[in-house]
């Protein structure tokens, strides 16, 4: 099953897809908003999966589904929490910074808060105050869970994944260093993050999803051209039931909240940082990785982040070369404040 939220209030209306993406009905006569479809799962999944086979088979009122006129599938979220299951970007960004990495970043997922009141539509513009910060994309892929209690087990964790979506989770890497210098994490330097048009059910994946992680390349491409393919099934130290369990070790997770994947990185064939597609290689998730890896191989950055006029798209595609989320295509624009 695959939904959306269309641009209508606050919280989206939410509308059930067809699986090739062109057609899309309305579900707010079960339940208006994709929020409140998963505060009551239970009982209103069983109608929005009838409601899904009677839009395949055409029995229903549809209407073409256009992804411009999506919000996020959740526009705002109680929880948003972002690991770093690809431990590869995390050694090879920390490098980059100076920064030694513990050994426990191997055992013990790296995790931090976001902030989940504004998300971003999958064609919204990524405004920035000032090319300076440093703007970068962050490719990755996120899950959406039901009620998970205090203490969860890997299990509970597990079954409580309802949907899955994509991210672009802007960073300003150049605000970074001195923020987490302070010692208390992220805050300036991660503005708000952009979800994919589309939230599927697991079941949407087949035999690409294991029940913890989603083993299709993840595609980036920057102003036009290939950035990135890594497989997103592929070095991921930590994986989802892990990275939620984590997240409710000491407090239980509510209805909607998104836990996200980190950077997709893969290292190359032979164990060393991963190679620009341009080279042979899977390319990258975002600049800072390209950007370590110039600076191992060349002594300096060469690569810019991310400058107004460019335009970021993201996209995962089935075997057969179909989109299954829809894309997060954005332009970078200077803001200029409310008109």
């Amino acid at each position: 099953m695959k939904l959306s939220s269309l641009n209508q209030g606050r919280d989206g209306r939410l509308v059930i897809v067809s699986k090739d993406l062109t057609r899309a009905t309305d579900a707010f006569f079960i339940v208006p908003t994709l929020q409140q479809a998963l505060d009551n799962w239970e009982k209103v999944e069983p109608q929005l999966r009838d409601l899904a086979g009677q839009l395949e088979h055409g029995s229903v009122p549809a209407f073409r589904f256009h992804e411009h006129d999506c919000a996020s599938p959740l526009p705002r979220a109680y929880q948003w929490a972002d690991g770093s299951a690809y431990v590869n970007h995390v050694e090879l960004v920390r490098k980059a910074r100076g920064a030694e990495m513990p050994a426990s970043f191997w055992t013990d997922p790296l995790m931090y808060q976001g902030g989940s009141d504004s998300f971003l539509g999958p064609r919204d513009e990524i405004l920035a105050v000032d090319e300076g910060h440093g703007i970068d994309l962050e490719a990755e892929v996120a899950v959406i869970t039901g009620d998970v209690p205090m203490g969860a087990s890997r299990e509970q964790a597990a079954a409580a994944i309802r949907l899955i979506v994509l991210v672009n989770d802007v960073s300003l890497r150049n605000l970074i260093p001195a923020e987490l210098a302070k010692g208390f994490g992220f805050f300036q330097s991660k503005p708000s993050s952009t979800l994919s048009p589309v939230a599927v059910t697991p079941d949407e994946l087949g035999e690409a999803w294991d029940g913890g992680k989603l083993h299709l390349p993840l595609l980036t491409s920057l102003n036009g051209k290939p950035f990135g393919k890594p497989n997103a099934g592929v070095d991921m130290t930590f994986d989802f039931p892990t990275l939620i369990a984590h997240a409710a070790k000491t407090r239980p997770l509510g209805a909607g909240a998104i836990i996200g994947s980190g950077t997709v990185s893969n290292k190359d064939r032979d164990g060393g940082p991963g190679k620009p597609i341009a080279d042979g290689g899977l390319g990258y998730s975002c600049l800072a990785e390209l950007r370590t890896v110039e600076t191992i191989l060349h002594g300096e950055a060469r690569t810019p982040f991310l400058r107004f006029g460019d335009t970021v798209r993201v996209e995962m595609k089935d075997k057969q070369g179909h989109s299954i989320f829809g894309a997060i295509e954005q332009e970078v624009k200077a803001y200029r404040g409310e008109a």
